[in-house]
């Protein structure tokens, strides 16, 4: 798809072929919206997918018709009338993390709220990463964040009991820092419409830019977490192979770990999407 100076490519994949992918990409005119729908091992039924959906076609509403409109306050307003329209409430809802990429004039403006990266590359090959690691920073320091991954390590496996009590444990201590004013709190789309307030914006100009990458935790986990390779090198895949080779890459190298004992992590496989967005070359 080409439009407003962006021309863009998406490859999706869910985790497992027994449940549907909760990942979500949306596009307008101008603008490029991924959204993560969260759901926990706690859940009996995934939720994130129905919540990410909802938002992701408020937001493509919001910027169809006002396509420069703040990404911050078009992100609290969709927040707010999908809480509206479905009675959802603070703590017991359905969540999603959001990252949107959109084009305006001679700028690119970018806002991820929780761990769905942003990458752009400029024309001279520099790379500048927009992200939110507040909850990464929430968790990373727990014992219990230790403890899965040893246990993992030394071949306890995904399926597990206590691998699954030890991510519960972790969702507990996400639950009482989640869109709160307290200390070490992290920031996510849900009931709470002032999150979108909390959320990390940059702008580029875009003729700086030769390409800018919107991914899930999933497909940002090849560089973050596996080191399969860079941010340039994920970027020249998306243009060489393209997203949907580029997800599937990533997919591969976890099934060839299927026990976590190369890579701990809190399951074989994350849903993966990523929208791959070429600027300089329709610019």
């Amino acid at each position: 798809m080409i439009s407003a100076g962006m021309s863009v490519t998406t490859g999706e994949l869910p985790g497992a072929s027994s449940r549907p992918t909760e990942d979500r990409i949306f596009q307008t005119p101008g603008a490029v919206i991924v959204l993560d729908g969260v759901s926990t091992v706690a859940d009996q039924t995934p939720r994130g997918g129905w919540y990410a959906q909802l938002l992701g076609e408020r937001l493509a509403a919001e910027f169809t018709l006002s396509p420069g409109a703040d990404l911050r306050e078009a992100l609290e307003v969709a927040i707010a009338t999908v809480a509206d329209q479905h009675g959802l409430v603070p703590g017991a809802s359905p969540a999603a993390t959001v990252s949107i990429v959109r084009r305006h004039g001679d700028r690119v403006d970018a806002l991820v709220l929780a761990d769905s990266p942003v990458i752009a590359v400029t024309t001279n090959g520099m790379v500048s990463a927009l992200r939110d690691d507040r909850l990464a920073r929430l968790v990373t320091g727990l014992p219990e964040y230790a403890q899965y991954r040893a246990r993992l390590r030394a071949g306890g496996g995904f399926d597990a009991p206590q691998h699954r009590e030890l991510l519960l444990r972790l969702r507990e201590h996400q639950l009482r820092h989640v869109n709160r004013d307290v200390p070490g709190a992290y920031w996510v789309a849900e009931a709470v419409p002032e999150a979108a307030r909390q959320a990390v914006v940059r702008s580029w100009p875009a003729a700086d830019l030769e390409d800018v990458l919107v991914m899930t935790d999933g497909v940002s986990a090849a560089v973050e977490e596996y080191g399969l390779l860079s941010w340039a090198e994920l970027a020249q895949q998306c243009r060489t192979r393209g997203p949907e080779q580029v997800v599937r890459m990533v997919h591969d190298a976890e099934l060839s770990d299927p026990k976590g004992l190369r890579w701990p992590r809190y399951k074989l496989s994350d849903d993966k999407a990523i929208a791959a967005l070429a600027v300089r070359s329709v610019v």
